[in-house]
């Protein structure tokens, strides 16, 4: 794997270069046939901005989108799975563009070991996180009133090449959360 820290970078930069690699990697495919080509890791952090997936409801946002430049976010309708979400520093990007003909040809499978590796990594840090099974994502505190959210997923797949990916909230201001579904 081929990783790429981008830091704290534009959202529609970080958009442009994961969809340049992803696509790269589909063209090698066509070309090379079932020839391996490789499998890519971004991370980064993005300056506040709402993302919409193509599942997602406008309304979700709660604010006007004329609103967005007074809490300086910016706003994308975007190809990946699922409703709005909200990115901003203090929050770990990871985009993996991964060749899943490679690995195992399930989108189900490749969202759960997603899921899998956030839930993993918080061990690490002494912190128990785990999933609701009606909803995707990494959770804390699922058998409280309390639960809320830490990770969030949503990919996009094409001949199997994974876009898209991990939202993981370690240090993020969470007030922006106020302005979604």
């Amino acid at each position: 794997v081929k990783v790429l820290d981008l830091g704290l970078t534009d959202y529609e930069k970080a958009w442009d270069f994961q969809t340049n690699i992803h696509q790269k990697l589909i063209d090698a495919k066509k070309n090379a046939g079932p020839k391996f080509v490789g499998h890519h890791l971004i991370l980064c952090q993005h300056p506040h901005v709402f993302t919409l997936g193509k599942s997602g409801k406008e309304e979700h946002l709660k604010i006007s989108k004329s609103e967005l430049p007074n809490i300086q976010a910016d706003y994308y309708k975007i190809n990946r799975g699922g409703d709005i979400t909200y990115h901003g520093p203090g929050q770990l990007v990871a985009y993996p563009i991964l060749d899943l003909e490679q690995l195992k040809p399930d989108v189900h499978w490749y969202v759960r070991n997603l899921e899998e590796t956030i839930i993993q990594t918080l061990k690490e840090f002494k912190i128990s996180g785990d999933r609701i099974k009606e909803h995707t994502g990494v959770w804390l505190d699922v058998r409280s009133q309390n639960a809320r959210k830490i990770a969030a997923i949503g990919v996009h797949l094409s001949r199997w090449v994974s876009l898209h990916g991990i939202a993981f909230n370690i240090n993020t201001n969470l007030d922006y959360f106020n302005f979604i579904v």
